[in-house]
């Protein structure tokens, strides 16, 4: 291993002696100057940006023909997906910190989950028809986008435009889900259909549909349809049917921009009870029932924004209403006429927001510094069941408001040094006032260097779940806690990056990164006693000490006629102090290494692309706390590495109005891995479930543009 981190740090100096002669050509000059919007006063070029902005575009999401946000980031390094068999969730974790420090967005609009807005987004329920490009950057974005921006955001660009008349694409998706695929019955089965039409020179619109048939993932299990008492009925992955629509609505004339877009999601997950009921029914037999469930959610998005120039003054305002809810239906599933009897729906959690934020800058007739002012308002109503103390459930309804101001400015100090700073200050309605600050440097060499430097200051509020939830099951009871403080985090990096054109068919690019995180007061759960007469452990939502976040990173892309290489490695050190008065974890730190790769060759002549994809997740630790004894201990915990490897083929025919996608997930066939306790060797040891093994797909799209 010390070997390979020493070939891929030097590779940046291999080439040093090659780029002297700089034979730059239009194709790669265009590549260079791809243009970013996020946390940008306007957009600009991403050499330009102050940030180290990670781009995804459309065509990378079609190579992979992803079927979900989860698919596209389980490539990236630094970013750990985390998915559930039993909730069909898929989660993203970064720096070792979970969803609720990393904050999704649509066109610069965080978007609602079930009791937050903006964070702890499930991958799943991200549609990918509609994208333009991903813009992903790492570390303390608080002073631009709030709360619960301390590990990063990801900004989702949907297309607003158009060069053609009509746009008008249909694809069908077949995929199998490890071994298992029937046409009807048994896989993933995925169907999409767009139109888009350029009006005239200042209308567009657009409208879509997705439908996304996740028929579960059986492994040792029967399906729902089996009858016998052995605990083998339903599926090890729950189905998933999943139904998007979206709708667009663009206007453009001279400087001034707006648009309208709608979102809409309806979700079913199926679960199928393993225990079954038999009650005798003489003389005709036995009947026999099974109480299912199905978890329901819905999500509207309606978002409204326009970008102009007043007074010279440069304006862009979003207004978004959003709604999501989480519910459960409780029925009685009766085998003998394959019925649902005595269904009950109950809405668990849900989360109603208002939000609108803005910015104005170009203050300044001179180029050389610029000043931002904006705000933020977020009126967010979220209710959810929880447990009372006689095990009913009772209704939770609290609202959450925020108003943030924030001011930054953009000095041009040279033509090569460019410095940013900012604050904000947020007026919260539960938690105390809270502040956000940052200050960010670049300076371009003249050997297309690149060097990036920032720190920034940030805060996390607590979820509706880590304040009022409730949960008692299995002699174990777990509680939120009203007297949480938000978190305070503090982050610093540094990026350097090399650009060199070595002809006009071959291009490198390397880059070096560093980063650290402290966080305050961060949230998690913790062991806090026993309930008064019994020895069931009680669980609670404390603010810990401290945590701690060290890495480094290399970055490697190159580029040759039509060949395309990248590689990656990230090397992060985590030390974390859980104090919950009776026990105190150990703090020293635990790392991880993480690789990955890609490979794409192009045919242009035959209208063929071939792509690869591989990611090594190191070994993970973590100290976990257990009971022994009635005495909390802290043990070290460990996870085994793994690694994923996909590949597709991607061909194109009839002027390419017509493409089709071989391809396959997961050739490594990895389906779970251990995880357990250190105590000189393994101990404890269990399962995670990652995934069902290596898949199959085929998707065939018709694109008819004109």
């Amino acid at each position: 291993m010390k070997n390979r981190l020493l070939y891929i740090f030097l590779i940046p100096l291999c080439f040093k002696g090659f780029t002297q002669d700089l034979k730059k050509d239009s194709i790669t000059t265009n590549k260079l100057n791809e243009v970013v919007v996020t946390a940008q006063f306007e957009p600009q070029s991403l050499k330009k940006s102050v940030h180290n902005v990670r781009v995804i575009t459309n065509n990378d999401l079609k190579k992979l023909a992803a079927n979900n946000l989860s698919d596209v980031l389980n490539q990236y390094l630094n970013i750990t997906i985390v998915p559930s068999s039993g909730t069909g969730r898929s989660t993203v974790s970064m720096f070792g910190l979970d969803g609720s420090y990393f904050k999704i967005l649509i066109d610069n609009v965080p978007i609602v989950s079930d009791n937050s807005l903006g964070n702890n987004i499930d991958l799943t329920q991200i549609n990918l028809d509609d994208i333009e490009q991903i813009e992903i950057i790492e570390g303390s974005m608080g002073v631009t986008h709030g709360a619960g921006a301390v590990t990063g955001i990801l900004n989702i660009i949907t297309k607003k435009n158009s060069q053609n008349k009509w746009e008008i694409s249909a694809s069908v998706q077949e995929e199998t889900v490890g071994k298992e695929y029937a046409v009807f019955n048994k896989g993933k089965h995925i169907q999409t259909a767009k139109v888009s039409n350029k009006i005239n020179e200042n209308w567009f619109a657009s409208i879509g549909v997705n439908r996304n048939d996740f028929k579960g993932y059986l492994d040792t299990r029967k399906g729902e349809n089996h009858t016998e008492s052995d605990g083998k009925r339903g599926y090890t992955w729950l189905p998933k049917l999943q139904y998007f629509t979206n709708g667009m609505l663009s206007y453009k004339k001279n400087t001034f921009r707006a648009f309208y877009k709608f979102d809409y999601l309806n979700e079913n997950i199926d679960y199928y009870n393993p225990n079954l009921l038999a009650i005798a029914n003489p003389p005709f037999g036995t009947n026999t029932f099974a109480k299912d469930r199905r978890y329901k959610t819905s999500r509207f998005y309606h978002h409204l924004n326009g970008v102009g120039t007043l007074f010279s003054l440069k304006y862009n305002a979003s207004i978004s209403h959003q709604k999501q809810s989480r519910a459960t239906e409780d029925f009685i599933y009766n085998f003998q006429n394959n019925n649902e009897e005595g269904n009950s729906t109950t809405t668990n959690q849900s989360a109603e927001v208002l939000y609108s934020t803005g910015t104005i800058s170009n203050f300044f007739k001179n180029k050389k510094a610029d000043l931002q002012i904006g705000y933020e308002l977020v009126n967010n109503l979220g209710h959810a069941l929880v447990n009372s103390e006689n095990q009913s459930l009772v209704l939770v309804r609290k609202r959450f408001e925020n108003y943030d101001f924030f001011i930054a400015s953009e000095i041009k100090a040279t033509k090569k040094l460019l410095v940013r700073t900012g604050i904000r200050a947020s007026i919260q309605s539960k938690f105390d006032n809270q502040t956000a600050s940052s200050i960010g440097l670049r300076y371009l060499f003249d050997n297309d260097v690149e060097v990036r430097s920032s720190m920034g200051k940030s805060f996390r509020v607590p979820t509706f779940e880590e304040l009022y939830s409730k949960i008692k099951f299995s002699g174990h009871q777990f509680y939120g806690n009203e007297n949480l403080v938000p978190e305070q985090s503090t982050s610093y990096d540094f990026n350097i990056k090399k650009t060199a054109f070595l002809s006009s068919n071959l291009k490198m690019s390397n880059q070096i990164s560093s980063a650290f995180l402290n966080v305050d007061d961060r949230i998690d759960m913790a062991f806090v006693g026993f309930e008064t007469g019994t020895t069931d452990p009680i669980y609670q939502y404390i603010n810990i000490n401290s945590y701690k976040m060290w890495n480094v990173s290399t970055a490697h892309q190159l580029q040759y006629k039509n060949w395309n290489f990248s590689t990656g490695l990230i090397y992060v050190g985590i030390s974390q102090v859980i104090d919950n008065g009776e026990a105190k974890s150990d703090d020293r730190f635990l790392y991880n290494l993480q690789l990955n790769g890609t490979l794409s060759y192009e045919i242009p002549k035959s209208n063929i692309q071939f792509s690869a994809y591989y990611k090594f997740n190191g070994k993970q630790q973590q100290f976990i706390s257990s009971i022994e004894n009635n005495e909390t201990v802290y043990k070290l915990s460990e996870i085994d590495n793994y690694s994923f490897l996909d590949a597709s083929v991607r061909k194109f025919f009839y002027k390419k109005q017509l493409e089709i996608n071989l391809g396959a997930r997961n050739l490594l066939n990895v389906t779970n891995v251990n995880q357990g306790t250190i105590t000189g060797v393994h101990s404890n040891s269990s399962t995670i479930l990652l995934g069902y093994g290596r898949s199959y797909f085929i998707k065939i799209a018709y694109n008819l543009n004109y």
